[in-house]
């Protein structure tokens, strides 16, 4: 009985917003006719995944101003209830015709009457009819389960909220997506529920057809306006600012470059900063027509034995000098390799000592930069006023 009273004060409050709300001039009243489908859902202690069922509808309505319509709408197909615990579930047919009552809070709270989307309030009562439910009779279940069973047909009242999303009314095809709650009585799943209602859910899109238009169309004169806008136009404008200058001069200096190897690994092409430390050797090396080098390989000490610490090192030590040479193009004779085996440790960690390390010093080619303050010419904004006429148009009321 509260569900009853919820929904019949919901009906009894559109009516009253529909009661007051004004219809402007521009606007003309329209009917349209609409189909719909979707799903439902009737609630009961089932697993409610099981519960879901296709449901149709057909309307046919009317508005009467911008803000309140009508509509006869029937709602058919399928519903169905079960027991969770038993893990039985049961289906029969239905058919619920309405009068629904519909609020466009769009419009309401509006002055436009113009919305390519429309927030659309609905209540109606109605009846329901349902049959088909010899699935119920067929499972087996007890009969204090199923106090309320209807055999051969079953009419009930149908109490009814819900809210519509609907594209712009003043096209001729419209698509509406509709969420809806009705209230009916207990013996619809033909379960009791302590005598209270049982609820149907229903969600909804639906394809309309407007009959008629919406709008008249209004009239407009035109005159003419003069119109003074302020612009912002570039003006040239010399500065004086400072800039960064590249200078090359020789110095000499020394480097030292290390490359990283993994154990039992001696292949440059797979080493940890090989790429990054052989180019900025090779680029350095470039600038410097003096500069000798020296490629050293390096093994560590916590792993493998000396003789073959000595390979890997080697073998490190020349793979480094093939690629500077032959990716780098830098003159071989400019190069010596070198190894150390086991026999030296460059670093306390042991795992550092996996290495080729490259020395070298000579004359070399170093660029720096000098500020120097230069003048440039740029562009400022100004602002400027500038005179036009324009045709205005205004609605003749």
């Amino acid at each position: 009985m509260k569900n009853k009273r919820l929904l019949m004060m919901a009906a009894a409050t559109l009516l009253m917003a529909g009661a007051v709300s004004a219809q402007t001039d521009e606007w003309k009243s329209f009917s349209y006719i609409e189909a719909q489908g979707g799903v439902q859902l009737t609630p009961t202690h089932a697993s409610v995944s099981k519960l879901i069922t296709p449901t149709a509808a057909l309307s046919f309505g009317h508005y009467f101003s911008p803000v309140v319509g009508a509509r006869l709408h029937v709602n058919a197909w399928q519903s169905k209830a079960g027991f969770k615990d038993l893990d039985q579930y049961y289906k029969w047919k239905y058919i619920t015709p309405d009068l629904d009552l519909m609020l466009n809070l769009s419009n309401l709270f509006s002055k436009s009457n113009n919305h390519a989307l429309n927030v659309i309030l609905l209540g109606g009562i109605g009846l329901n009819y349902a049959w088909d439910n010899d699935e119920l009779a067929d499972l087996n279940v007890p009969v204090q389960r199923i106090p309320l069973a209807w055999k051969d047909n079953h009419l009930s009242h149908n109490l009814r909220a819900g809210l519509r999303l609907e594209t712009n009314m003043s096209k001729p095809i419209g698509v509406s997506l509709e969420l809806n709650a009705n209230s009916l009585d207990d013996r619809f799943n033909s379960k009791t529920t302590h005598d209270n209602d049982d609820w149907m859910f229903t969600a909804m899109l639906g394809l309309n057809i407007r009959l008629g238009h919406k709008k008249a169309e209004p009239v407009y004169v035109t005159r003419i306006e003069t119109v003074i806008d302020t612009i912002l136009v570039d003006e040239p404008e010399t500065i004086k600012v400072k800039e960064q200058r590249p200078v090359t001069k020789e110095e000499k200096k020394s480097i030292k470059e290390t490359i990283f190897f993994k154990i039992a690994q001696s292949d440059a092409d797979k080493a940890q900063g090989t790429d990054e430390a052989i180019k900025q050797v090779a680029d350095l090396m470039k600038t410097s027509d003096d500069a000798k080098f020296t490629v050293t390989g390096y093994a560590d000490k916590g792993t493998g034995t000396p003789a073959i610490n000595k390979v890997y090192a080697k073998k490190r030590a020349e793979d480094v000098a093939n690629k500077l040479t032959k990716e780098h193009g830098i003159d071989a004779a400019r190069l010596t390799t070198d190894s150390k085996g086991d026999t030296v440790q460059p670093f306390t960690e042991n795992d550092k000592n996996r290495c080729v390390i490259i020395t070298g010093e000579g004359t070399f080619k170093v660029t720096t930069y000098e500020e120097v303050e230069v003048e440039k010419t740029v562009t400022k904004k100004v602002q400027k006023t500038v005179t036009r006429e324009v045709e205005v148009q205004e609605r003749v009321k």
